[in-house]
């Protein structure tokens, strides 16, 4: 499958999909796809319904039917609040920072195949969605940083247990049991060690790349960027590091064998990535689905209250 240069997600409205403009409508058509919701994902790779009004007491009916599967945000390393069955709140940080692109847990052993996200306020500037077709985005990388990545990215995390920087292991794994955190990690090919004071320190060894299961379409799938000091501005990095060690950062990343990676790959990463974006911008009501594997998304800065909410499946 070819690089497309011109790529933009499919909106379906009411007179697409020959219903009213009601969630009633919007569910009508969904059910009418059936197992052809999938094919129809992985054709346009982002689907934006848009017009049929869905309210947050009628979303639960359109995730079941987009989600089958909803998924708990366990090892997820994004603060957000839980605030229905699987269904979270989009990163919460502040608005008037991007958010860079990523794939959604492509540093954990296993990741979501779908997102779906729901606009329930819309801001009063900015606040798109931007989505990247994975492909185009590793496309779009040197070829001396795309070797370099190609054994894979080593991720590690430091999680404080309740007070420190960044999320508790509490937070991250969604339970206060040491026993439930060790059942998880064993079947993720992750090493950890408990800390004396508390806290949980994992590191994973993750593929830089992968291929979607379907189409064979091999994209961009970590989060080097976001888990690298570089990635945090000049001041936010040199502060971290007057107080702590690399080692001891809440979270980081090495290339697979240990070595560094140049702030400048990290920015390359990054702007290139935002540089292949194209924007949803958000209307009440709105409900968007990503494949996962084959677009990244990310956040633009916004005014105003936003409110943007996040479920996933397998």
């Amino acid at each position: 499958m070819g690089v497309e240069q011109n790529w933009n997600p499919a909106e379906i409205g009411p007179a697409d999909a020959g219903t009213e403009a009601t969630p009633d409508g919007l569910t009508e058509y969904l059910k009418g796809l059936n197992h052809d919701l999938g094919e129809l994902l992985t054709r346009e790779k982002a689907l934006v319904f848009r017009g049929f009004h869905v309210t947050p007491d009628t979303l639960g009916a359109v995730y079941d039917l987009l989600l089958p599967n909803r998924l708990a945000y366990v090892h997820g390393n994004s603060p957000r609040t839980k605030v229905g069955q699987n269904v979270y709140t989009s990163t919460e940080y502040p608005q008037e920072f991007t958010i860079s692109m990523h794939n959604e847990m492509s540093y954990a052993h296993a990741w979501p195949a779908r997102l779906a996200f729901y606009c329930e306020t819309a801001p009063e500037t900015g606040g798109a969605t931007p989505l990247v077709d994975g492909a185009r985005w590793l496309a779009s990388l040197d070829p001396e940083l795309r070797e370099a990545f190609a054994g894979g990215v080593r991720y590690l995390q430091n999680l404080h247990d309740g007070y420190g920087f960044g999320k508790s292991w509490q937070q991250t794994f969604e339970t206060d049991s040491r026993e439930d955190v060790e059942a998880f990690l064993a079947g993720t090919e992750a090493v950890w060690e408990w800390r004396k004071d508390g806290g949980l320190r994992v590191a994973q060894l993750r593929p830089a790349t992968t291929r979607h299961p379907v189409t064979g379409a091999e994209v961009w799938f970590n989060q080097a960027d976001q888990w690298h000091p570089a990635g945090l501005g000049d001041d936010t990095a040199a502060r971290l590091a007057a107080v702590l060690a690399p080692e001891d950062l809440p979270q980081s990343v090495t290339l697979a064998d240990g070595s560094p990676i140049p702030a400048e790959w990290v920015e390359q990463i990054r702007d290139r990535g935002l540089a292949a974006a194209v924007d949803v911008d958000w209307h009440r009501g709105d409900v968007l689905l990503i494949d996962n594997l084959l677009v990244g998304h990310g956040r633009r800065p916004f005014t105003g209250p936003r409110r943007v909410l996040v479920a996933m499946s397998d």
